[in-house]
């Protein structure tokens, strides 16, 4: 896939104190975890934003229930950077984050304008360092699961969902870390990619005031993929779409 650069001009009003925000934030703003010097494993996702007849939004994925790991959970498309993505200090994170999100669900990379990156972040379970793209849905183009076996659904939830206080909760995951969550588009957001749209709305002053004191827990169904998920991580080491990430 051809390398490409970030394009910071030309995004529509409202996503400017995206950019500005993206542009200015420092890591530990995000995240109380900064990446190791030695010893861990790049990878990239892509933070979508478009612009739906609802509004502006987000393109999010549903894991297969069938997976050994992160089974049924909602994140941002993306993975693990492979040798040709290229320099992970460099170009390589744009390139891999592009390139997942076309394997899983279609997307055209050409119609996507890379506008900022975020600082890459650590997650110490599983030793990946993850730098969050973001993208300009500048030219749409259709999605879908590209593969059941890895993706079970593609949907887009609108930023005003995501801002919306009744939408928001703080989730205790069973090994006691507690983070934010989203109830949205029937589903809930939780771990890597709840962390990162929590500090992007929070930061580019997007963020409507909510409750923090809702704390809620994992539903029975989420907590047996989770134990299967921690079970699979002891033996493979896999991109943390829903480990406890940026809070």
């Amino acid at each position: 896939m051809t390398n490409r650069v970030i394009e910071r001009d030309g995004l529509p009003q409202w996503l400017e104190p995206v950019r500005d925000a993206a542009e200015r934030v420092l890591p530990e703003q995000l995240s109380r975890f900064l990446p190791p010097v030695e010893d861990a494993r790049a990878a990239a996702v892509l933070m979508l934003f478009g612009e739906s007849e609802e509004g502006p939004d987000l393109l999010l994925i549903e894991r297969a229930r069938s997976l050994r790991s992160h089974a049924g959970q909602s994140s941002f498309p993306g993975g693990a950077l492979d040798p040709e993505d290229g320099d992970p200090d460099g170009p390589g994170p744009i390139a891999a984050a592009l390139r997942e999100a076309w394997e899983e669900t279609g997307l055209d990379p050409a119609g996507v304008q890379v506008f900022a990156a975020l600082p890459a972040l650590y997650i110490p379970v599983s030793r990946f360092v993850v730098t969050p793209v973001l993208g300009w849905w500048r030219e749409e183009s259709p999605v879908r699961p590209v593969d059941k076996g890895e993706t079970g659904a593609v949907f887009r939830v609108t930023i005003a969902e995501l801002a919306d206080p009744a939408n928001r909760v703080r989730l205790r995951h069973p090994s006691g870390h507690v983070g934010p969550a989203f109830a949205v588009a029937g589903r809930l957001v939780w771990g890597f990619t709840a962390g990162v749209i929590d500090r992007v709305l929070h930061h580019s002053g997007m963020e409507r005031p909510w409750d923090p004191s809702r704390i809620v827990s994992l539903s029975d169904d989420a907590l047996a993929l989770v134990r299967e998920d921690r079970e699979d991580t002891d033996r493979t080491r896999v991109l943390p779409v829903g480990d406890a990430g940026p809070s």
